[in-house]
């Protein structure tokens, strides 16, 4: 046990998402922190029960926004008598909150599909690993029940960027590719020294020393277009945790922008936003939301229509308000 824990193998992002719904939908009463992080698959292999977790709950932390992020149900049940307490504070999915909609229903071939892909399923690595995974709930007196094929976790796959970029990382090259920034009329080629992939917010970013300028920068994967074509000769890049300083850059960057939202009470927004990590919603029904980048941002916001007003700031609701006259003019055009 020690030895995995001391060279674990590297578990994808997705399935540690995902065995992380699995658990949180296979238990009635909720799960503790250390129940998870002690169990289940992408969290056990780095778990230690007489030391440090501290990098390990940060995880937790940031996988629980993605996965809210992606609409899924995750509710918190406080402990009776001992309110306050993020130790004994209980996590869970809701199981009636998350079921397929009455009025969904397949025909015969499309049942018989389903069924062929669960059997796939059932028989792949990470079935297994969830069920030892819901074994080893079971053994610390966590009644649990055996996922089914009515509970379909939506967990978005990584960026194509990011397997290559890992390449490089792994080898210690450079990598190049077309990166195309909001307002510029093309992509323009990058070639970087990359430092570290992070997850910040449910989008993946590389932090990189740019090769051009000899600067650090951080680089969002969504907006690389075209192949990353990976350099021959390595690269000389100083020791340091680049991972934990990029996180720091753009919780830095989150926590000094705030947008102020106007929101229709019941619409669709005012359920998903309120919803956000330290969304902050007034007896007015506005909503106080923090965000790392204004264009990703006003892209959301405008596909709400009408629901949403943007207070501020002014660069937000400027952007807004071109994202709406586009789709306006296109709308003209096309008549």
């Amino acid at each position: 046990m020690a030895t995995e824990r001391q060279n674990p193998a590297p578990i994808p992002v997705e399935e540690r998402l995902f065995s992380l719904v699995l658990a949180l939908i296979a238990t009635e009463s909720g799960l503790t922190k250390a129940d998870i992080l002690s169990t289940v698959q992408g969290y056990r292999q780095r778990y230690d029960a007489s030391g440090e977790n501290a990098s390990l709950e940060r995880q937790f932390e940031r996988d629980k926004d993605d996965i809210r992020e992606l609409g899924v149900p995750l509710e918190t049940i406080e402990t009776p008598g001992d309110p306050g307490n993020n130790q004994t504070l209980r996590y869970r999915i809701p199981r009636t909150a998350y079921e397929l909609p009455a009025d969904i229903s397949f025909s015969d071939a499309e049942t018989t599909l389903l069924n062929l892909a669960a059997m796939a399923w059932r028989e792949g690595s990470l079935s297994r690993e969830s069920r030892r995974a819901l074994l080893k709930l079971r053994s610390i007196g966590v009644e649990t029940s055996d996922p089914v094929l009515g509970y379909a976790p939506r967990i978005r796959t990584r960026d194509t960027a990011f397997d290559p970029l890992n390449d490089a990382l792994s080898r210690g090259v450079s990598a190049s590719f077309a990166y195309l920034k909001p307002g510029d009329p093309a992509a323009r080629l990058r070639k970087v020294a990359p430092l570290a992939l992070v997850q910040h917010q449910g989008r993946w970013h590389l932090k990189a020393t740019d090769l051009d300028v000899g600067e650090p920068r951080t680089f969002l994967l969504a907006r690389i277009v075209g192949p990353v074509r990976l350099g021959r000769q390595q690269v000389d890049v100083p020791p340091g945790d680049y991972a934990a300083l990029a996180l720091r850059e753009l919780d830095a960057i989150w926590e000094a922008n705030v947008a102020e939202l106007e929101v229709r009470e019941g619409t669709d927004a005012a359920t998903r936003l309120a919803a956000r990590r330290g969304a902050a919603v007034g007896d007015d029904g506005r909503i106080l939301l923090h965000f790392t980048d204004v264009n990703l941002l006003a892209d959301e916001l405008a596909g709400f229509g009408p629901e949403v007003r943007v207070l501020g700031p002014a660069g937000l609701r400027d952007a807004v308000v071109d994202r709406l006259r586009a789709t306006l003019l296109a709308h003209e055009g096309a008549r």
